[in-house]
């Protein structure tokens, strides 16, 4: 099996967090979301911003 070359993301790159939470959590997370026409992802990335600029972190 060939191994895949890891590389550094560079800022224009999208990539994966993978977290574990409970199924009915988040499905109740997606409905309400797709309920207010938005959708997880949107809101999990405005969460990370809104989470380090209160930090001071706002790298």
């Amino acid at each position: 099996m060939a191994k895949r070359k890891k590389h550094k993301a560079r800022k224009d790159d999208d990539v994966k967090l993978v977290v574990r939470i409970e199924a009915d959590l988040r499905d109740a997370f997606i409905e309400t979301c797709q309920s207010m026409d938005t959708t997880a992802s949107r809101e999990v990335r405005r969460f990370i911003r809104d989470f380090l600029a209160r930090s001071g972190d706002g790298s």
